[in-house]
């Protein structure tokens, strides 16, 4: 060995070397001062860039392969498949199907790949080209199972995503449960990343495990069955003492990875909620000119994911090297040790004979000892995945923890104080009785829902028809009154009686337009079969609505695109299409087409003219829709009965509007 290596070792080859080492060792470290320097130019590091999503940080690592993770996915998969009749059962067994077939077509390729290769050496022209020609007959059914196995695996991923979306969906969207995720509890700070990237790749990891999973396992009791019968039981017993020592070894070093990926999602979802933030508020921060202050913020985010990433990355390296040891090429050393035990046996039953029979046998059987070994290999590395869907499981459980909660009338919110020492109550204690034509709170505290009490006790009644203003500085207790009497807080004692929730209509200073046609602003949240189930408005009515708000240019400028009867259907951005006093004068079109018992206004006209104002108000009275106004503007005043006045200090007074009253306002 050393004369053969002495040939190559010269003096230009050493000189060659020392040459190539000196340049990578100067690439390398040039490479590391540039990267520092680009490193401080572009991350925010040392700066004072902080910030906070709201979310409880998650106070010890839940994302490990446990019973607590198979009793999570358990329930996880019972939403995803939900019962042996089900489509998904059927592709589940269809994957199977396809899992046993592509076996069965390996083992029948090992067994044609032995035979012409010996028809090869022994220079039979007949039998080779005969089994050349069965191989050539099976190759389209091979082609057909492996990919009848992609598709199901695709479609079964789709129908997993599929029902445990619409699941966790419906819950999201049960009343106001949307609502209370984002204001009442502090749990989930992203529940958009959580519906979508994070349901999208448990399911993709749920179906790769299977996929990576089962193939093994099949192969394992075939082979193992195969080679049992003939070569004994003891080449398949060494395989398998390594499958559960290298297993063990590997599941427990992998521990970190079911917690890295949690935060990974978690970072993943605070960068998009970052992005997400500046194109909302994109007006108010241009006005400011804060792009270089968002700039900061958005790369302080990006830089904590990627740092993340990077470790992650690291640390997937690290336990690729272990698993590639362990798991392939260890596993195939033990493959070809398992595989000699037999044949280094004398007189052995089946594998004595010839020099030519030992080696068809040692190609027959030793293949599928190899392959057996490779199954063993996959099984153990699968294990890396499977400690990855226990972070993606912990994460979907997550949520589907706190809808369930909320649903229940629970949440878990960082309270300013324990209002468990306070004699006010607690949320959910006060009472909401329905009753129609009526509003009435009896002692009733204004408290966020983290405990800062505005008022401590309210008491006030109000009947069809008695207008009320609502004034008072910001911060007094309006808003949080609305929020109460709309059933988005809890009532934390006292009594409210009010109608049903259908029968209060809220509109704010900045109405909300849905995705859809012009007639669905103004029928929000019906759609266009509801109102026409419910018979009593016609495309007539709404137009005289637009007529009242003097609108009815938007139907005559949509009227120029299309036909008159396709204007109603006419699609656009109607956030960006409308201005700010168009949108306010729709929902007060939208009011009118709902004509609820009570109409909740909270500066919902500070964008429109006086005299349109007069006349919507006008309307109001006409159709018997009592009106709770928040508006700074004089004007409003001889619209009122009755004024609710709150001075920010925990006092109020509600009291009839008379001719010596003064009035509140510009």
């Amino acid at each position: 060995m050393a004369p053969a290596l002495s040939k190559f070792v010269t003096r230009r080859t050493l000189a060659g070397a020392v040459a190539v080492s000196t340049l990578i060792w100067i690439l390398r470290n040039r490479s590391r001062r540039w990267t520092s320097k680009k490193t401080k130019n572009q991350w925010p590091v040392n700066n004072d860039i902080q910030y906070i999503i709201k979310e409880e940080k998650p106070k010890s690592p839940k994302a490990q392969v446990n019973a607590v993770f198979f009793r999570r996915l358990y329930q996880l998969l019972k939403i995803g498949i939900p019962g042996v009749l089900s489509p998904e059962f059927g592709f589940l067994l269809l994957v199977a199907t396809a899992l046993i077939g592509r076996t069965l077509c390996d083992l029948w390729l090992i067994n044609k790949a032995t035979l012409l290769e010996t028809s090869i050496v022994n220079m039979n022209n007949l039998l080779f080209r005969r089994y050349l020609l069965h191989l050539f007959g099976l190759v389209p059914v091979i082609a057909i199972v492996n990919n009848t196995l992609k598709y199901a695996l695709s479609e079964m991923k789709l129908r997993l995503r599929t029902n445990i979306t619409r699941n966790l969906v419906d819950d999201y969207l049960k009343g106001f449960t949307y609502y209370k995720m984002s204001n009442l509890d502090n749990r989930i700070a992203n529940p958009d990343q959580l519906l979508t990237t994070d349901i999208d790749k448990f399911c993709e990891s749920c179906t790769d495990l299977y996929s990576n999973i089962a193939k093994p396992l099949l192969d394992i009791g075939l082979y193992i069955y195969r080679l049992t019968t003939t070569l004994g039981g003891q080449t398949p017993f060494v395989i398998l003492s390594y499958l559960v020592i290298a297993g063990t070894c590997l599941t427990h070093l992998r521990k970190p990875i079911g917690t890295m990926t949690v935060k990974e999602q978690r970072l993943e979802g605070e960068y998009r909620h970052i992005n997400s933030r500046l194109i909302v508020n994109s007006e108010e921060i241009a006005f400011y000119g804060g792009n270089n202050r968002e700039k900061l913020t958005l790369l302080t985010s990006f830089h904590k994911l990627v740092t993340h990433l990077r470790k992650f990355l690291e640390f997937k390296a690290l336990m690729g090297v272990v698993d590639n040891y362990i798991g392939k090429y260890f596993a195939t050393i033990i493959g070809f040790y398992a595989v000699s035990i037999p044949f280094f046996q004398k007189n052995h039953p089946v594998l004595s004979g010839t020099p030519d029979h030992r080696f068809r046998l040692y190609y027959t059987y030793g293949r599928m000892l190899v392959k057996l070994a490779e199954a063993i290999g996959r099984l153990v590395v699968a294990g890396r995945e499977l400690t990855r869907l226990a972070g993606f499981t912990a994460r979907v459980t997550e949520i589907k923890i706190v809808l369930d909660d909320l649903n229940a009338g629970k949440y878990e919110r960082t309270m300013i104080s324990d209002y468990k020492d306070k004699v006010i109550g607690y949320p959910g204690k006060g009472r909401i009785v329905p009753r129609d034509n009526i509003i009435r709170f009896d002692n009733v505290p204004l408290m966020t829902p983290n405990g800062d009490v505005l008022i401590k006790e309210l008491s006030f009644e109000v009947k069809s028809g008695m207008n009320v203003l609502i004034c008072g500085p910001n911060g007094c207790g309006k808003s949080s009154m609305f929020r109460i009497l709309g059933e988005l807080w809890p009532v934390w004692s006292g009594t409210i009686i009010k109608p049903p929730r259908g029968k209060l209509f809220y509109i704010p200073q900045r109405p909300y337009m849905t995705l859809g046609t012009l007639r669905d602003q103004i029928i929000y949240p019906h759609t266009k079969e509801e109102m026409k189930r419910r018979g009593n408005i016609t495309d007539e009515d709404l137009k005289k609505f637009l007529e009242l708000v003097q609108l009815t240019h938007l139907l005559d400028r949509e009227s120029l695109v299309n036909n008159e009867n396709e204007a109603w259907d006419a699609v656009a951005d109607w956030m960006d299409v409308l201005s700010g006093g168009e949108k306010q004068r729709i929902a007060m079109a939208r009011l009118f087409y709902h004509k609820p018992q009570f109409a909740i206004l909270d500066e919902c006209t500070s964008a429109v003219s006086v005299d349109v104002e007069d006349s919507m108000y006008r309307y109001c009275k006409q159709e018997n829709i009592t009106l709770f106004t928040v508006s700074h503007r004089r004007s409003l005043w001889k619209h009122h009965e009755y004024y609710l006045h709150m001075d920010g200090r925990g006092s109020y007074e509600f009291k009839p509007i008379e001719q010596d009253t003064i009035e509140f306002g510009s």
